[in-house]
């Protein structure tokens, strides 16, 4: 039997995502997340009636006040009960006005499991619970972190003080020993932060052996005014283990680099949420958190993260605003759980989510014009892209964005056996005004907004489109050629966008492109020295510049998740592994792997893994679990559990 401690389903995940959103700290300064957060309901009930066909004993336990009533007579929490045979209704009481009501019933008969019903005098569903708590001796208030202690690699003197190097971006609490006389220690991401006595993000004086020093980002360390060339410090890196499915070996050692930097990346900044970056917000954002989706798909697999995070984007059913501010990472939100429902076919999650699927679905909706247009109101972000975009009216990204939601709640009420007919007839007039009203014949392009007059093209919408296939085969060739490999269109410098770009281009065959842009522009940053992947990146700066933004000299995250898409692309393009059906029942491998001699590729997938090894000019794909299929050109070849499939490495 399976025990747990519980708690109102979802209670958990927004009461630690508030706590996450309230972790920034710049420059001495806390600062909370500038958006509305919910916290957990402080009052619940659990409820459960068994039939006992003899008596038994259970406790309830719990780290908040209440009680307990059994055929409506009071007893105590953490205290036995014994009850005799016979039916008996259990209610337990809990509430806290600053901590997550959950309990933990310990018994043979009468234990905590998912088949309990909790209410918080409004709504009554089936409990939350988590694999990370499953024994009396855990609490859900303690996320339980693991502790490895990182050696420094070198030490200078340098600016009448001492830089510390620790070789590679790591997220730790520091530990000092054997110190003469209090110092001050000034983190950075990169040395030009850390020598930056007056801008660096974290600077925390008076610190001796005793001190409590926060965890916080950093490679670099800085302690002016220190004349000694050698310090005690090692760093308690501290995190919640998730196990890396991946693996990825070939003869590019500069690609293999690049890989491992993006499996750093985004490990670094998935723990119990997926958060946009690890120095600078470390707050749970809606359009870096879709993205983890892919990239996790690809190489963890951790199907536990990807609905904590959901679940603490959305908070309680209602919706007061949109997620972050933005109104394009409330439609992420809804595309996301349609991606995590074709990745793990988890249908209990996707009916605890659906209400709030739904109501969100009708927020959205409930802005849009007679067109179908979904448009930003006050306090709305229309963020898309840090890029020159039209945003006069309606904007055409939105609309694609829009699109896909539609299908994504379609989807997900199909899976749940329910209603789809509205959704459908907005999701086909949708789709046929956007390329009205948005498709230019005259540039073969989506322009940005019709209403402004301007015409303006940016690669955004069009990438979108490509996407989500909101257009036919002659349209999407015409977006390749008058866009996506037009250097006339502005250039998009965040790997956020890149992320989606290279997606299009993928499918739209051009994998040399794609190939050639993973070594060039996350590779340029290999070459700088770079041991995670960058929020935004621009080849051509350099110097202390290169670190700046939001006019910040050090404003930029050096770590930050939405970069690590190669991850993805080589895996869903390049090894061409993909879900034919929710949850791998059916999966398809098509590779393409000509620009390699020698490869060794193991990828997750639900229930299993794929194998890929090339040599000798032939590429063997083995896995272990059915419903596999190899596809090269026109031919398809069953893929077996634990039969290898052999074919050429040719195109």
């Amino acid at each position: 039997m399976n025990k747990y401690w519980i708690w109102f389903p979802g209670d958990f995940e927004i009461h630690e995502g508030m706590l996450q959103n309230f972790t920034r700290e710049e420059r001495g300064m806390r600062w909370p997340a500038y958006w509305y957060i919910d916290d957990c309901y402080k009052n619940i009930k659990f409820e459960k009636t068994y039939d006992l066909a003899e008596p038994t004993t259970f406790t309830v336990h719990t780290h908040q006040q209440g009680y307990i009533t059994i055929n409506d007579i009071k007893y105590h929490v953490n205290e036995p009960i014994t009850l005799d045979a016979g039916k008996q209704s259990i209610v337990i009481y809990i509430f806290s006005p600053d901590e997550l009501p959950t309990i933990y019933i310990e018994g043979d008969v009468i234990y905590s499991d998912p088949s309990w019903v909790a209410d918080n005098y409004v709504i009554q569903r089936p409990v939350g619970y988590s694999k990370l708590f499953t024994e009396l001796s855990d609490n859900p208030a303690k996320i339980p972190y693991h502790h490895q202690t990182i050696q420094l690699v070198s030490m200078t003197n340098i600016n009448n003080g001492l830089l510390v190097d620790f070789g590679k971006e790591i997220n730790a609490a520091l530990i000092f020993k054997n110190l003469t006389a209090p110092i001050t220690v000034c983190y950075g991401e990169s040395k030009a932060e850390a020598l930056d006595t007056k801008m660096c993000y974290y600077q925390q004086s008076n610190i001796t052996d005793q001190s409590k020093i926060a965890k916080r980002a950093f490679r670099y360390l800085f302690i002016p005014n220190y004349s000694a060339n050698s310090i005690n410090v090692v760093a308690d890196c501290i995190y919640l283990p998730m196990q890396n499915k991946s693996s990825f070996n070939s003869d590019d050692e500069f690609l293999n680099n690049i890989w491992q930097a993006s499996i750093r990346t985004f490990k670094l900044c998935s723990e119990v949420f997926y958060i946009d970056g690890i120095k600078r917000d470390r707050w749970i954002w809606g359009g870096d958190a879709y993205q983890d989706n892919y990239i996790n798909q690809y190489s963890f697999f951790n199907e536990d993260v990807d609905k904590r995070t959901i679940i603490a984007l959305r908070g309680h059913d209602e919706v007061l605003q949109h997620i972050n501010t933005i109104v394009d990472y409330s439609l992420l939100w809804v595309i996301s759980i349609y991606n995590h429902y074709e990745m793990t076919a988890d249908t209990d999650f996707l009916q605890m989510i659906m209400p709030r699927m739904e109501k969100m679905m009708q927020y959205l909706l409930n802005q849009t014009n007679d067109l179908g247009f979904i448009y930003g109101r006050q306090g709305d972000w229309i963020f898309v892209d840090w890029s020159e975009m039209d945003k006069d009216g309606t904007v055409a990204a939105e609309q694609m964005f829009l699109i896909q939601a539609l299908k994504a709640i379609i989807t997900a009420k199909k899976a749940l056996n329910q209603d789809t007919s509205n959704y459908e007839n907005r999701f086909n007039t949708l789709k046929e005004n956007t390329v009205k009203y948005f498709w230019d014949n005259e540039q073969g392009a989506f322009i940005d907004s019709y209403e402004s007059g301007k015409h303006h093209v940016t690669r955004h919408a069009n990438i979108l489109a490509i996407l989500f296939n909101i257009v036919d085969d002659d349209k999407k060739q015409q977006i390749l050629h008058n866009v996506l490999l037009n250097d006339q269109i502005i250039q998009l410098t965040t790997p956020y966008f890149k992320f989606f770009e290279q997606d299009a281009l993928c499918q739209l065959g051009q994998l040399k492109t794609v190939y050639d842009t993973i070594k060039d522009y996350w590779g340029s940053m290999i070459k700088k020295g770079a041991t995670t992947i960058w929020e935004e990146y621009d080849p051509s700066v350099t110097g202390k510049q290169q670190f700046a933004m939001y006019g910040d000299p050090f404003g930029k995250s050096l770590c930050h998740a939405w970069g690590s898409s190669p991850v993805y692309l080589l895996g869903r393009y390049f090894m061409g592994l993909q879900p034919t059906s929710a949850g791998y029942s059916t999966f398809e491998v098509a590779p393409h792997l000509t620009m390699f001699e020698h490869l060794d590729c193991t990828l997750p997938i639900k229930g299993g893994s794929v194998h890929f090894r090339v040599h000798d000019g032939q590429v063997d794909i083995t896995t272990d679990r059915p419903g596999g299929t190899v596809v090269t050109g026109k031919e398809k070849i069953l893929l077996q559990p634990n039969q290898a499939v052999t074919i050429t490495n040719e195109n």
